[in-house]
């Protein structure tokens, strides 16, 4: 089993920052790919960044792409910089296996999910 604890979350203006954080336990051996979600009310889940943990290989949403970065040093974490109302949402953590020896976002597909931390930006 593994389990996982997000926390950073909050509000902040619009073109401000947070990081989130992203800590493991458990099985923790058996985590090669790592992914950030995100969901706001009446919007589907969106996938938003992936990594791969051993080699910090990363992939972004063209949504947060040069704003957002994705990085793994024990934790996991999620530095949102310039950040706009349209990032308000649910933030969740999450591990999941290789797809043909790689992380990419596109075929990715989590299978552990932290509770989640909220991120607001206002106007």
């Amino acid at each position: 089993q593994v389990q996982l604890v997000e926390s950073g979350g909050g509000s902040v203006q619009a073109g401000g920052s947070l990081r989130l954080s992203c800590a493991a336990s458990g099985e923790t051996y058996k985590i090669y790919c790592m992914g950030w979600f995100r969901q706001a009310p009446g919007k589907e889940r969106e996938g938003i960044a992936t990594i791969y943990t051993l080699a910090g290989t990363a992939y972004y949403a063209d949504s947060v792409k040069s704003r957002f970065t994705i990085s793994h040093d024990n934790a996991t974490y999620l530095q949102m910089n310039s950040l706009k109302p349209e990032d308000t949402a649910m933030y969740y953590c999450t591990a999941g296996a290789m797809y043909d020896g790689a992380c990419t976002l596109t075929f990715y597909r989590p299978n552990v999910w932290g509770q989640g931390t909220q991120v607001t930006v206002s106007s």
